[in-house]
């Protein structure tokens, strides 16, 4: 790698941390943000930066480690145990989106070689956005999610034959298709054979001599030599290079390192990502889609909506819930990483004509760039879609709650049918307690149904649904999910219609405690805090305490809405600025040196709570006192624990210190 590379190299990562930077704290996907940063310093914008073969080399390892991360989720017994979802339902996603795209482009005028192509490219989704917007959403292992990768895992390998079929297609015909492509497969598994085989007789005892050593830095490097070997060895075969990273992540992720290896491997996952996103950018000729643009929008918007469409029906078919099916759809509607590779290589090959080929380019980068977007609100929009599918047949749905509720009375209304509304259920049915359950999963609600359990499909923050289950006989009403606009609309509804009926919401947190009870909630469950103080009462029972005085504690901490313990210290600890709402309220310590303006006042004369802020402990001469009384006389050397927001906290301090 020469000088030039290197600054291209720092050139790309300067623009790159300057635009990542932006559209964090815009909240905005920063795939999207490294899309931007190759448009704007590639040839055809700024031409800052070339695109040449050094820069796609280096990008290549973000798909490199990409495929090895994605491997170490994927055991071999795992793969056998997921044929359905991955051959069955992956296999049958590739053919039927291909097939139908290369038909359509067939009849728009393409030759029959570069339809069969096109329609394989745009069959083809992101596996990059999609891992990488779940990981961080922690839905990886959803069922939506499970079944999403499960397709991109057929996806990524149907493209090794792809990858040999296109130079055949390319050429006369005369040396035919089969014998080439069968040659590629039988090497294909012969490479899988022999690193497997590695893998499970070496692979293991090297690893357990590494751990042994106790160095990280020998970890890491043994990780990347694995995994980059993998990867030549395939290369060399004549196969991808993501390929044999994928093999090596499955072997080891048969090993117990498997999550130090991850956690290992992710720095240069993310990097190498990033750069390749930047380079995608860089293919784009804007100045030449001008013309065109209204097309190339309607393309990527058609793609989205097809592609969405097919794999939903198949995720129908094989019994999957509307739900489930929908989010899953949404995963995989945008174009993918491995048709830019496909794509480079039919442009190489003269199998797709230039403008085809940037038309291709620029609707598969307008899909990707909206995917992130889709990904992070799969659940709010497969809400809205099961309401709207709902709402055409609701009058039947409606009069199915009645028929179920009108001889109901004193009863019970769930909003959520998971997991802990099932579990309430079990407990008012065994407790003799009549209730109606209302839930948007099918899946659920089939399986309830056979079970014999009174639970509808129907969104509860339909006020014609709720008085459908009897609202104004009901004794009380239990939101059972986490979704805070959802609650607000149910309490607004149910405090309209039933102003005493007793609500009870379950929330993740503290964050909107307040709000929720203002607008009438009669309890408020932050599953945070409960999980707390449930923990401490058990702690306090294994201590001898007495059962008598931890229920007296219990009830003294619920009855003063959590105060002990909704605040906390939170040192450097990350804070998801997306969410950052729910952690305002801290606290923090501040020592009263020996001329410090507050010595010598009591607490009332510094009027701390026109900060919003109060003093939880006072700690002096080694010994805490909790909540001192407003007329606590300050000394110096005193510790005082204060409770507020940050902002407020500052000011709180300066006044303790400086008087200002």
């Amino acid at each position: 790698m020469d000088i030039h590379t290197l600054q291209v190299i720092l050139l790309l990562l300067g623009v790159a941390v300057l635009t990542v930077t932006l559209f964090r704290r815009l909240h905005l996907p920063p795939i999207l943000g490294y899309l931007i940063v190759g448009i704007l310093v590639g040839p055809f914008g700024t031409g800052m930066v070339a695109s040449t073969e050094d820069t796609r080399f280096l990008a290549e390892f973000g798909v490199v480690f990409l495929l090895f991360s994605i491997g170490l989720e994927f055991s071999l017994p795992q793969m056998v145990a997921m044929k359905g979802s991955v051959f069955g339902l992956g296999g049958s996603q590739v053919l039927i989106t291909g097939a139908i795209a290369a038909l359509v482009a067939w009849l728009l005028g393409l030759t029959p070689q570069a339809a069969v192509i096109a329609g394989a490219i745009l069959a083809l989704s992101s596996t990059a956005i999609v891992i990488k917007q779940l990981s961080e959403q922690a839905e990886i292992n959803s069922e939506h999610g499970r079944l999403g990768v499960s397709i991109l895992l057929f996806q990524d390998l149907a493209v090794i034959p792809l990858l040999v079929v296109i130079p055949i297609l390319a050429g006369d015909g005369e040396s035919g298709l089969a014998q080439p492509l069968l040659y590629a497969l039988l090497k294909a598994a012969l490479v899988f054979a022999a690193i497997m085989a590695f893998g499970h007789w070496f692979l293991r005892p090297l690893f357990h001599e590494i751990a042994r050593a106790r160095s990280a830095e020998l970890f890491t490097l043994s990780v990347l030599l694995v995994s980059l070997a993998a990867a030549w060895l395939t290369h060399e075969a004549g196969l991808s290079l993501a390929l044999g990273a994928f093999l090596a992540g499955m072997m080891l992720g048969e090993t117990e390192y498997r999550h130090q290896i991850e956690a290992d491997i992710r720095p240069f996952q993310d990097v190498f990502l990033g750069l390749f996103f930047v380079t995608v950018g860089m293919r784009v000729d804007l100045v030449s889609l001008i013309p065109i643009i209204h097309w190339v929008l309607l393309l990527a918007l058609v793609l989205i909506v097809f592609k969405a469409g097919i794999i939903l029906l198949l995720a129908r078919i094989t019994g999957r819930s509307v739900a489930t099916a929908f989010r899953s759809g949404l995963l995989l509607a945008q174009g993918g990483e491995f048709g830019f590779v496909l794509l480079d290589l039919s442009l190489g090959n003269r199998l797709l004509p230039d403008e085809v080929g940037q038309f291709l380019f620029a609707a598969i980068i307008i899909s990707m760039a909206a995917s992130p977007f889709m990904i992070r609100y799969n659940g709010r929009l497969a809400q809205t879609f099961c309401s709207l599918r709902n709402s055409g047949t609701g009058l039947g749905e409606i009069g199915d709650i009645y028929a179920e509720a009108k001889d109901l009375d004193q009863h019970v209304i769930l909003c959520g049918y998971g997991r802990i509304g099932q579990n309430i259920g079990r407990l008012l049915d065994r407790e003799g307690f009549p209730y109606v359950a209302l839930d948007l999963d099918p899946g659920v609600i089939r399986e309830a149904h056979e079970a014999g359990e009174p639970v509808h499909l129907g969104d509860a923050d339909r006020q014609g649904i709720l008085h459908a289950a009897g609202l104004d006989r009901a004794s009380a009403v239990v939101l059972t999910f986490e979704d805070h606009p959802s609650a607000m609309k149910i309490l607004t509804h149910v405090k309209e219609s039933a102003p005493n009926l007793p609500v009870l919401v379950r929330t993740k947190d503290d964050t909107h405690m307040e709000e929720l009870e203002a607008a009438g909630a009669a309890e408020v469950m932050p599953e945070a805090v409960e999980a707390s103080l449930m923990m401490g009462g058990q702690l306090l029972l294994l201590l001898k305490v007495p059962g008598s005085r931890i229920f007296k504690i219990m009830r003294e901490i619920r009855e003063g809405h959590y105060k002990l313990l909704r605040d906390f210290f939170h040192g450097e600890e990350h804070i998801d600025i997306e969410h950052d709402e729910g952690f305002q309220e801290r606290l923090h310590t501040v020592t009263l040196p020996e001329h410090a303006f507050a010595v010598d006042h009591t607490i009332e004369d510094l009027h701390l709570w026109d900060w919003d802020v109060s003093v939880t402990a006072v700690r002096r001469g080694g010994i805490r006192g909790e909540q001192p009384g407003p007329e606590t006389r300050l000394q110096s050397g005193d510790v005082l624990v204060l409770a507020g927001t940050p902002q407020h906290l500052e000011h709180a301090e300066g006044l303790l210190l400086y008087g200002h």
